[in-house]
């Protein structure tokens, strides 16, 4: 694949819905084609828009906002998979993808802040040429790229600040990430079956910031819907799954719309 096939990739933040501690970030989902399999790592596209996304072990795609964060994680686009858009359109976007770690610096156009960029998008203001030369060489200015600024909402500016050569060696020769999902700590959704006669298992314990699946094994229709009436996964066919994301430590109980006797519970922690 030729750089040219990224030219027009998709451009905009992620707008991700965030309600009373947890967030919701899939729908109906199926498998995609018996002729490619997609498990978490995986690059994939659809086949009318060049828009290249990350398959995260969490089961969302995290899209890449241009060809300069591509390009901090891979140097080809060789091993992208297509697949149907029907297929990805079924596999919900769960956000953006940053700079890989310790790769280039970055700044914004209405900052003339430089920062270094460590795990999970944490910005490191580099406030000094000596630590800029540490992390970039004497052609430091080089090794410096402009975010537009509605992508920098993606990182976060808590950082220390490097303003000495040996704060900004410290930085340098430190271990990072080495794939978006150690990047963003994805971790795989704990699993909760849905039948005719209970959910499996009723209850789950589980900690902050992690996602459940809830997978509709039955015939008929079902959801997992909050007893608070907030949260829920809306009817999820036979065959689908819905993902939901709990970033907040609590106890969310539950139950099926299509039939009030199965209820269930997941404690955060």
């Amino acid at each position: 694949m030729h750089a040219s096939s990224l030219r027009s990739i998709a451009v905009g933040t992620v707008a991700v819905a965030a309600i009373v501690g947890f967030s919701v970030f899939a729908a109906l989902t199926h498998k995609v084609s018996a002729a490619t399999t997609i498990v978490s790592g995986d690059l994939i596209r659809g086949q009318s828009f060049s828009a290249v996304y990350y398959m995260g072990a969490d089961g969302f795609r995290y899209v890449f906002p241009n060809e300069k964060t591509y390009f901090t994680w891979y140097s080809s686009f060789d091993s992208v998979k297509f697949i149907s858009d029907a297929d990805l359109g079924n596999i919900q976007i769960g956000g953006n993808v940053t700079y890989k770690p310790n790769t280039r610096m970055i700044k914004i156009n209405t900052d003339p802040k430089v920062y270094a960029v460590s795990d999970n998008g944490v910005l490191h203001w580099v406030s000094t040429a000596e630590a800029a030369t540490i992390l970039g060489g004497s052609d430091w200015s080089h090794a410096i790229d402009d975010v537009p600024d509605g992508f920098f909402t993606n990182y976060s500016t808590t950082g220390t600040t490097l303003s000495t050569a040996n704060a900004a060696s410290t930085f340098k020769t430190s271990s990072y990430a080495t794939n978006v999902n150690l990047d963003k700590d994805l971790a795989v959704p704990k699993e909760i079956s849905i039948t005719s006669s209970a959910f499996s298992p009723l209850d789950i314990n589980m900690s902050a910031n992690r996602t459940v699946r809830f997978t509709n094994n039955d015939t008929e229709r079902h959801t997992a819907t909050g007893d608070d009436g907030v949260w829920g996964t809306g009817t999820i066919l036979p065959g689908g799954n819905f993902i939901i994301r709990f970033t907040t430590a609590g106890t969310y109980t539950f139950y099926d719309g299509y039939d009030s006797a199965l209820s269930g519970a997941i404690y955060v922690e």
